[in-house]
């Protein structure tokens, strides 16, 4: 080999150590929780507001993976999982706390408008006289309500002396049935399809025809500490959508019909203050709230 070629071989190879890598940017993946029991539908709401809101990020942020979790978790187990330094999933969405605030990154945007906090009740048929005589929050300290085990709006009841009977969430229908408390306080978008999903097994069960009960209870997105950006990229997808309209077309696909229903503004309002709220909660944002009077 003569010189020449090896002065051009030894440029060539340094040409190649010297040429930029183009690597291909990552593929988000973000993994979130099916619930605890087969083939719940409560959270479809909440799951096409995530993936939607990764979507309308995905200009700024790329491509990504908008993936449930292969095994059915219970609540608490959910948010163990999401605050282990090795976690699986990484986002969740509860009522939020003080509590919560202080453990994961927070997205203060009530995905519901706040509507979870407005419950109507699923009682047994024969106690319909029963709560024709609940006119305030004093009356209620007379009923028992059942609730899930550590729900955190069981502390809400508690606080202001109603008694709270705990079980499953599958469960809790059955033991409604037994009497073995007065009544479920149920979400508006949830209680008309769990109403017909269990009226077969449970005939004796139907919806309280008066009372509306209203707690500032917001329900809002939670990131491990260590997922800044998947969740700023979530939080950028919500602005958009909060400004192009998706996200009121969103909640107006889940809950517009159970609203006019269930007839929330013709409902006898009991007002229970929520002691756990934080003191950050954008309360005063109107655009964020859906006020049933207005």
């Amino acid at each position: 080999m003569n010189i020449l070629s090896l002065i051009l071989r030894s440029s060539l190879l340094v040409y190649l150590i010297f040429i930029p890598v183009i690597t291909q940017a990552a593929v988000i993946k973000v993994i979130y929780s099916i619930g605890e029991a087969p083939n719940e539908s409560r959270f479809n709401d909440v799951i096409e507001i995530l993936c939607t809101a990764l979507e309308k990020s995905r200009p700024q942020y790329g491509d990504y993976e908008c993936l449930p979790y292969t095994k059915l978790v219970p609540k608490k187990r959910v948010l163990q999982e999401l605050e282990s330094a090795e976690h699986t999933i990484n986002v969740a969405w509860n009522p939020t706390s003080i509590e919560l605030e202080q453990r994961f990154a927070t997205i203060r945007f009530p995905l519901r408008k706040g509507l979870l906090g407005y419950r109507v009740l699923l009682i047994n048929k024969e106690n319909q006289v029963k709560f024709n005589q609940i006119k305030t929050s004093d009356d209620l300290k007379k009923i028992s309500f059942g609730q899930g085990v550590d729900w955190n709006d069981n502390a809400i009841f508690e606080n202001h002396g109603i008694k709270v009977v705990q079980g499953k969430y599958s469960q809790l229908f059955k033991m409604l049935s037994a009497n073995r408390f007065d009544g479920f306080p149920r979400g508006i978008g949830e209680i008309l399809t769990e109403y017909e999903q269990n009226k077969a097994e449970n005939p004796e069960l139907m919806i309280e025809k008066n009372l509306l009960i209203y707690y500032p209870f917001p329900y809002y997105f939670f990131f491990n500490k260590q997922d800044q950006e998947i969740k700023e990229r979530v939080e950028a997808g919500l602005r958009i959508m909060q400004k192009d309209g998706s996200f009121d077309a969103i909640f107006n696909k889940y809950y517009q019909d159970a609203i006019t229903k269930l007839n929330m503004k013709s409902r006898r309002i009991i007002r229970l203050n929520n002691p756990h709220l934080p003191k950050d909660t954008p309360i005063n944002d109107s655009k964020l709230w859906h006020i049933p009077t207005r």
